[in-house]
């Protein structure tokens, strides 16, 4: 089973914790998102192996878009 996971709003990517094939668990942060001058991590909400990462810093991200997979 993977975890799709997904912007929750508009944002500029500012960090990329982790890479493919990195292990996670629960609570881990994969990437640091940036809106109004705030830093947002995203967080796992499943332990796995990132399959794909779908961003890089400076990418402009839209609500729903695709961060990276989590299997």
């Amino acid at each position: 089973m993977s975890e799709d996971v997904r912007a929750e709003m508009v944002s500029t990517v500012f960090q990329v914790v982790v890479g493919r094939g990195d292990a996670v668990e629960i609570g881990d942060t994969l990437v640091i998102l940036e809106s109004m001058k705030m830093e947002i991590p995203v967080l796992a909400e499943t332990a796995g192996t990132v399959t794909s990462v779908d961003v890089a810093v400076g990418d402009v991200i839209q609500q729903g878009d695709l961060i990276a997979v989590v299997s």
